[in-house]
């Protein structure tokens, strides 16, 4: 990992923080010994979070069969681990301000990875499905970074891609010398996320194991990477489908050792459960 980065992202003040809340919904539920009553109070004192949680808790991602009218009901409803990936994903909206164009298509394909990272996980059964949620999530969480750092920097990558056909990461590196996996992977590291989660953001393109490297995580990058692949597939955070893309000859699903029919599968109910869920995390 770049050093001369890793010091700049650790030690800078000014980049975006994840909300308190989300902070502390963690912790909470770290400790093993939290209440739904707890809970439903931490995530309460910040009502735009609590009005999001309430909001995403009754889409059908989360296949509740009754509405869900409060904190406490979502919380006992859901099962703690899904609400901390919940809390993280109404919290890290937040990040996404001012909420322009490049933002909002930024978030588009954000939440869209991390729901296809969801659905891949629930086909698989290799990973955690709140795990993958939130890699898909942050996967391309050093995006928003750089472009906070420096807009017209970024929005100079963007035109390079559109202009002259580069890709994301070699246009990244002619502006940058670095590459939005590596700002992600320490953001993640910074906000004290697992270093599982870490090393997916990190990884995403790259699908860079060493020979023993532990199976989780490799399945945990494969599964946010062809998420990734899946929002380019379909054309979701970005200027315009990949319809050449051949999602089963990519590396990602051959590790994954998803077949032609799988791949088929998912991708339609994927495209499904965006179009109807969307609206739910805007």
């Amino acid at each position: 990992m770049n050093r001369e980065l890793e010091v700049m992202i650790m030690t800078a003040s000014d980049l975006p923080t994840i909300p308190v809340v989300a902070t502390k919904v963690m912790q909470l539920i770290e400790s093993e010994s939290a209440t739904a009553e707890e809970l439903a109070r931490v995530v309460a004192s910040d009502p735009a979070v609590a009005a999001r949680v309430l909001k995403i808790s009754n889409s059908s991602f989360y296949g509740c069969q009754r509405q869900i009218q409060t904190l406490s009901h979502a919380i006992v409803v859901l099962g703690f681990g899904t609400l901390k990936s919940l809390v993280v994903a109404a919290s890290v909206k937040q990040v996404y301000q001012p909420y322009g164009l490049t933002e909002k298509m930024l978030w588009e394909h954000s939440f869209g990875a991390g729901l296809a990272a969801r659905i891949i996980a629930k086909e698989t059964r290799l990973v955690s499905e709140e795990e993958a949620f939130l890699g898909g999530l942050f996967h391309d969480i050093g995006k928003i970074i750089m472009n906070t750092m420096n807009k017209q920097q970024f929005q100079d990558v963007m035109q390079r891609c559109y202009n002259d056909g580069l890709n994301f990461e070699e246009a990244e590196r002619r502006v940058f010398s670095y590459t939005h996996s590596e700002v992600g992977g320490l953001v993640i590291k910074k906000w004290n996320f697992p270093s599982m989660l870490m090393h997916a953001v990190l990884n995403h393109h790259t699908f860079d194991f060493a020979e023993d490297e532990d199976s989780y995580k490799v399945s945990l990058t494969c599964v946010v990477g062809l998420a990734d692949q899946f929002c380019h597939k379909v054309g979701i955070g970005i200027r315009e489908p990949d319809d050449g893309l051949d999602l089963l000859q990519t590396v990602p699903a051959q590790r994954l050792g998803l077949n032609e029919q799988q791949i088929d599968s998912i991708l339609e109910r994927f495209i499904e459960a965006y179009e109807k869920d969307k609206s739910f995390f805007s």
